[in-house]
């Protein structure tokens, strides 16, 4: 049996401890809640979880899976978007939680079939990774903003 590789640990760890994070910071956020765009124009919570799940696509594609939903259609989660612009295409968040849900799982059950990554999987999977880092630190935010406390202790 071949070891497991030390990127592949650092990889799980990421996503299973970005997930506690994002769901933390989402937690008794109601759909009205999370399309509140602060000083009128910032990206609302909706955007940000919807954004987060739109670029675990490519991950889980990386990886040999599929995509959890269709980037078409949900195109207005897309990096470059105006948000307030497509504010009507906008998901239930509900929905976007149960979307996350599913990437969770696919993420995590592919992970843990692997033993290594392929050399050139390395620089996206890792640009990825931190690409969760940001914007869930930005859910950390904007959860304040809509006077909620603190969800990581």
């Amino acid at each position: 049996m071949e070891a497991i590789s030390n990127d592949i640990e650092l990889i799980k760890n990421q996503v299973v401890s970005n997930y506690q994070v994002i769901s933390l910071n989402i937690d008794g956020i109601t759909h009205e809640e999370s399309m509140i765009f602060p000083n009128g124009e910032a990206n609302c919570m909706n955007w940000i979880l919807g954004h987060l799940i739109h670029i675990r696509n490519p991950f889980l594609n990386i990886l040999g899976e599929e995509s959890v939903w269709d980037s078409e259609k949900f195109s207005c989660y897309n990096r470059g978007e105006i948000p307030l612009d497509r504010k009507d295409e906008l998901v239930n968040f509900e929905d976007l939680k149960s979307y996350l849900k599913q990437s969770q799982d696919g993420l995590e059950a592919k992970l843990n079939t692997l033993n290594s990554f392929k050399p050139e999987m390395v620089k996206d999977i890792s640009t990825l990774s931190l690409h969760e880092i940001y914007h869930s630190g930005q859910l950390g935010y904007l959860r304040r903003i809509l006077g909620k406390p603190g969800a990581i202790k």
